[in-house]
């Protein structure tokens, strides 16, 4: 008798290996080891003391330090850069969806052909390298650039405009590195929308805003939360673009992350900072399943 007609369950354990092996040798091992680190102290000249028994320091360190006395006294450093990741983060996911969405409105209005050569167009961004689209905007941005001797001639008064090295560096950067993401979403989801709906709001007395306010941004919700989400979270862990366009003087959490696994050798601090990130991400990942839960939901009872 064959193995398949004895143990199907052996069968797809079997089909299913290649995946499983490929998420326990890149995701869980990696993260049972920077789990495993994080329990551990930093040793005297940097690393990790293997040596150690485990112990919650690192994660203690996050929001706590020692005083002179040895008493515990709380530490906003970690904390302030982490408010202003989500802070970041939030304000790019916000701008994305202010360009983006008109944008993915007029491409769904196009033909087939002109389509297909604005989504041709919007992906042309990816062939790039992040790190070279990002000295591409210093360059704009610099105290000397054509843009910033424009703004000073047209607003003498402002005494100089600085754009470089700022929150405002960092965020034009966030988003322009994130847009497509926003973009291709919400335009899957207004490419399939029955107009009809639109025509049937006109009929009833509805002008274009209350359209838009009642008819398509509701039905495009699932594509604006899915892209919404694609930008929060690369823009929460991001330390390329903070670090090259904001000069340093602009701490989010994924430059801590990486100076503590560089230049502090800091790994365990390093590591529950991750953690940290990392729960933050799974808290955005389980509040946009309730959203789906619960518009699935609400979709079914309508339907009923």
């Amino acid at each position: 008798m064959s193995v398949s007609a004895t143990s199907p369950s052996l069968n797809r354990l079997l089909l299913l290996s290649p995946v499983l092996l490929t998420l326990l040798c890149l995701i869980a091992i990696p993260l049972g080891i920077m789990g495993y680190i994080s329990l551990l102290p930093r040793n005297l000249y940097g690393g990790v003391d293997w040596s150690a028994n485990w112990q919650w320091q690192s994660y203690i360190q996050l929001f706590f330090q020692e005083d002179f006395d040895g008493n515990l006294e709380v530490n906003w450093v970690y904390a302030q850069a982490l408010l202003r990741s989500v802070l970041q983060a939030g304000g790019t996911t916000l701008l994305c969806f202010v360009v983006g969405f008109p944008v993915a409105l007029w491409m769904s209005s196009l033909s087939e052909r002109s389509r297909n050569v604005m989504v041709l167009l919007i992906t042309i961004p990816f062939w790039t390298n992040l790190l070279i689209r990002n000295y591409a905007w210093l360059i704009i941005l610099r105290e000397h650039g054509w843009l910033a001797q424009s703004l000073n001639a047209l607003f003498p008064q402002a005494g100089g405009i600085t754009l470089l090295y700022n929150d405002f560096a960092v965020v034009v950067g966030l988003v322009y590195s994130f847009l497509p993401f926003m973009i291709l979403p919400i335009y899957s989801t207004l490419e399939k929308l029955d107009w009809r709906l639109v025509e049937a709001a006109y009929d009833l007395g509805a002008n274009r805003a209350k359209a838009l306010r009642r008819v398509i941004l509701p039905l495009s919700m699932p594509g604006v939360v899915a892209g919404s989400l694609l930008v929060f979270v690369p823009s929460l862990g991001a330390f390329i673009t903070p670090a090259i366009l904001g000069g340093g003087k602009t701490l989010m959490i994924g430059n801590l992350i990486q100076q503590q696994f560089g230049t502090a050798r800091n790994w365990p601090l390093g590591s529950s900072l991750s953690f940290l990130l990392l729960g933050l991400m799974l808290l955005a990942l389980v509040l946009y399943a309730l959203y789906a839960k619960k518009a699935a939901k609400a979709v079914r009872q309508g339907v009923r």
